[in-house]
């Protein structure tokens, strides 16, 4: 009888540990052996688990007279036959029955296998068929989640069993835990014996912590620092700095990555001959740390040579190409000025039409002088033209929103410049992930180019909450909502509201960019916006104007050139401006004392008739986040077609971005306004601009002040008695009336730098900046003063105190009122028109001999004063940051004024939060 088995037996519901060493390291071995011949009264061996009969040669050539299956409980006996050679007829030795069990182990379907009949010729196959798996389950793990792991495993349910199956299941979560940096995780397999020949096997995870790398240790660096050379690399140590940082795991691409960054450094400083010899990783006995040795050889530090282009092109300059290469002779060696030198000729080509001009640089070493020469080669190439242009990715936005941006056509000549710009304006269109590139292919001819765009869009639906607190405002919130690609048409639409202690509005607007599939844009809005003037006096809010204004506005845009577009509006609104009669309003009349002589002055119902334009250049490479280009507009609106009000509106804007390299982005913004009134002033001290058109500053274009923070105002300030009984000026500005009046004029400046952060802060969407505001706002006529205040003088001390104003009662009809008097029992204290006596209605006749009071109204003493119209610059300078945060965009100012004027209302701190969909 022949024999094996794989070295286990199911028990009754007994749980195996299935050992991940030595137990699933190998197969048993097999052997054969000669067994001598069998009487009938002996009984054949029974099979031992984990025992191999050997069966030795039998010189006797034998033939199989029968061949018959027993032990097969799901597989059918013809099926276990068809694995093997064994075949009745045919003849068979030691040989044949060995081959036959390795060929049924090797089917991965049977866990014993075993001969009889071999003396006769009458054989017979006796296995025991691999397990069923009922389940596979996992314990222990909590830093991936099953269904992660699941996906990586082959075992599975209704699947059979093998111990080869489980071995390399086993290396599978391992392995999906050393991605995660888990070094130390182990796994040990159990198995379940269940009824009816199945198995549960159970994966016992111990995940251990992560690994870490602790030390990064660089031998044969001399030139430069070993801190210098670890901030090239991606791989960071840990330590509290860098705990945030997912950087600071082992990864073994990340190893190879880093000697790349290492030999990339010493490149662009000059040492050609650098390299590392040797990169170590070692794990700590406690697998929680690697420590990694670079040895490296720095070599000698080379300049460059002579800088040359051979062209074999004849449309090429060889000496002004050469001029206009960054690579320079005399200076140090960089093969970065190299690669950007090879792009700059590349570039070159292509605008004239060369898509494919193969650029080789030539180097020539010389170690002696220590030079780098160079000379870079341009290959013969044929003019190419743009036979077909592909847009890949886009699933929402249709296809001719994107190829209505790519500046060339199938037909046309390539160009490098062309296909530069395209790619920006895609870029700015919002619509597509970022770093989106128009990639040139080869196409049917060596002088066809396919233009391939492949894109990868974005959430293009924003949802803004903007949340603010100021000391004057409270609590700011304004929520917009707003779809950029609306049916994937390009098509803008937008609603925002707006609810403070300041405004409240309602928004609603729609753009088509391009009407009729023509290059016109067209779009409106609809708007109704209330805004409320105020301060506090103690804790309490009071109200000065109010402004309630209703409209809409058709705006036009076409395009002159590439870079210059123009733009026209038109704009229909009706202002509202009013006072609480209830608090400032005598006798049904404004009252300068109560509110102000400037605003009773500004109170009224008008419309407003506007047209204007907009010529605007734009060279911007992203309109949402540009590094690049610059931006300038010059707008003009005149109010006058019809209406109420007339005037002359001019704004002037620029904004330039560059890219100074590292990831820092530098950008500087200037803008200005003047509105010249088109009609005379409405009296002494009143401003001819009325005070809703003028112009207004503070948050959230000059970070570092208060909403209409900055410019002319008027305060007045109370007059209260301290503790020795002296009349003082309460400065408290809480308590203090502050009214922003606006002015004709005002510029505003920006310049900010955006600072690049490392891996851990990029993870989480940090980016921030430091920037310097300035600005002014001014130009507004000094209002007269309110009232003038009687005054004393102590004959003793000389001081001077201010009284209260004492002003006559009057009817709607300017009449005295009078306090009838106490001998009166029934009309006592009511006002009238009689001197003497009481009338029921006001003016009527008087009946009675009472002597009335003249009914007074008393003026609590202030002092009014003009502050802020000044053109003298506001300074600021601040940090801020954006954060792409789990709620969605977060945007936090801190600013603080460094220059600013009396009466200006500063602002330290704000921020706002959005999402998108």
């Amino acid at each position: 009888m022949v024999t094996t088995t794989k070295g286990y037996k199911f028990g009754t519901r007994a749980v195996a540990l299935l050992m991940a060493g030595t137990v699933l390291a190998g197969m048993p071995g097999l052997a054969l052996a000669q067994t001598a011949p069998a009487t009938p009264e002996q009984t054949p061996a029974t099979p031992q688990p984990a025992a191999v009969v050997p069966v030795a040669p039998d010189p006797a050539v034998k033939v199989i007279k029968s061949l018959r299956v027993e032990g097969s409980q799901r597989i059918e006996p013809e099926t276990v036959l068809s694995y093997t050679k064994l075949r009745i007829g045919q003849t068979f030795n030691n040989e044949s029955l060995d081959q036959a069990i390795k060929d049924l182990l090797a089917s991965d379907l049977f866990a014993d296998v075993a001969i009889d009949g071999v003396q006769t010729g009458d054989l017979v196959l006796r296995i025991r068929e691999n397990p069923i798996i009922n389940r596979v389950l996992l314990e222990g793990n909590k830093r991936l989640k099953s269904d992660k792991i699941q996906k990586e495993i082959k075992l599975a349910p209704r699947q059979i069993f093998t111990r080869s199956a489980v071995r390399l299941d086993i290396g599978r979560i391992i392995e999906l835990y050393r991605r995660q940096g888990r070094f130390a995780a182990s796994v040990s397999p159990k198995m379940v014996a269940l009824d009816q020949n199945r198995v549960d096997v159970i994966f016992e995870i111990n995940e251990g912590p992560k690994s870490k790398v602790r030390q990064i240790n660089i031998i044969g660096n001399e030139k430069f620092s070993d801190g210098k050379l670890r901030a090239q690399m991606a791989t960071k140590q840990a330590s509290l700095l860098t705990m945030l940082s997912s950087n600071t795991s082992y990864d073994q691409d990340r190893l190879a990555y880093d000697q790349q960054k290492l030999r990339q450094f010493y490149l662009t400083e000059g040492y050609a001959d650098f390299k590392v010899t040797s990169a170590v990783a070692e794990l700590t006995p406690d697998k929680r740390d690697f420590i990694i040795t670079y040895v490296v050889e720095e070599g000698k530090r080379y300049h460059f040579g002579d800088i040359t282009v051979d062209s074999d092109i004849r449309d090429f300059d060889n000496k002004k190409l050469a001029a206009g290469l960054v690579a320079k002779k005399g200076d140090w060696y960089n093969a970065k000025k190299v690669e950007d030198s090879v792009e700059g000729i590349n570039q070159a080509a292509g605008l004239f039409g060369y898509a494919f001009a193969e650029v080789n640089p030539e180097f020539q070493r010389d170690a002696d002088a220590l030079t780098m020469s160079i000379n870079f080669h341009i290959a013969e190439a044929q003019r190419t033209y743009v036979e077909r242009i592909d847009i890949n990715g886009n699933t929402v936005t249709q296809d001719k929103v994107i190829r209505r941006e790519i500046r060339l056509t199938e037909g046309d000549a390539f160009n490098s410049f062309q296909v530069k710009r395209s790619q920006d304006r895609i870029n700015s269109l919002g619509f597509f992930q970022d770093k989106l590139e128009i990639q040139q292919k080869p196409g049917s001819a060596p002088d066809r180019v396919v233009l391939e765009t492949n894109v990868e869009e974005k959430s293009t639906g924003e949802l803004n909450l903007s949340v603010g607190f100021s000391s004057l405002e409270q609590f700011i919130v304004t929520a917009s909502i707003r779809q950029r690609n609306f049916r994937g048409k390009g098509q803008e639409l937008r609603a925002s509201a707006n609810y403070s202690s300041y405004s409240k509005s309602l928004e609603l607007g729609f753009t088509e960019p391009y009407l009729f599939d023509r290059n016109i844009a067209i779009g409106g809005d609809i708007f109704r916006r209330d805004y409320n003037s105020f301060n506090f006096i103690g804790n309490t809010r009071q109200t000065t104007y109010s402004q309630v204004s209703t409209g809409f506005q058709i705006r036009v845009g076409i395009p002159l050139t590439e870079y210059w577009s123009l733009s026209g509006r038109y704009g229909l609104n009706y202002d509202q401006v009013g006072l609480d009669q209830a608090t400032y309003f005598t006798n049904g009349v404004c009252d300068p004392l109560k509110a102000g002589r400037y605003l009773c002055d500004a109170i009224g119902n008008r419309v407003t008739s506007s047209v204007g334009y907009s010529l605007i250049y734009d060279s911007l490479n992203s309109r949402l986040r540009p590094t690049g280009g610059h931006r300038v507009i010059l707008s003009q609106d005149f109010a006058g077609l019809g209406g109420d009000v007339r005037y002359l509106r001019s704004r002037f804007e620029a904004d330039k971005y560059w890219n100074v390299g590292k990831g820092f982005i530098f950008s500087v913004g200037l803008e200005g306004a003047y509105i010249f009134p088109l009609e005379s002033s409405r009296g002494p001290g009143i401003d001819a601009v009325r005070i809703n058109d003028r112009y207004y500053l503070g948050e959230p274009q000059f970070r570092g002040f208060d909403i209409r923070g900055v410019g002319p105002r008027v305060q007045r300030l109370p007059y209260s008695t301290d503790a020795n009984g002296n009349q003082i000026l309460i400065t408290d500005r809480r308590q203090i009336v502050d009214d922003a009046l606006g002015g004709r004029a005002y510029y505003l400046g920006r310049v900010e730098l955006e600072i690049p952060l490392g891996a851990g802060a990029r993870e989480l969407g940090l980016r921030p900046s430091i920037f310097m505001d300035f600005g002014a706002l001014f130009g507004v006529t000094r209002p007269l003063p309110t009232a003038t205040f009687p005054t004393s003088v102590d004959a003793t001390t000389g001081a001077v105190t201010v009284l209260p104003l004492i002003q006559p009662l009057l009817d709607t009809t300017g009449r005295p009122l009078y306090i009838v008097g106490t001998e009166d029992t029934v009309n006592a204290g009511l006002l009238t028109t009689c001197t003497t006596g009481y009338s029921a209605t006001l003016g009527g006749t008087c009946t009675g001999t009472t002597t009335n009071t003249a009914a007074t109204n008393t003026i609590a003493p202030f002092l009014e004063r003009f502050v802020g119209n000044s053109a003298s610059p506001r300074l600021t300078i601040g940090v801020g940051v954006n954060w792409n945060s789990p709620f969605g965009p977060l945007r936090i100012n801190v600013a603080h004024a460094l220059l600013k004027q009396f009466g200006d209302d500063d602002k330290l701190i704000t921020f706002n939060v959005g999402t998108q969909f």
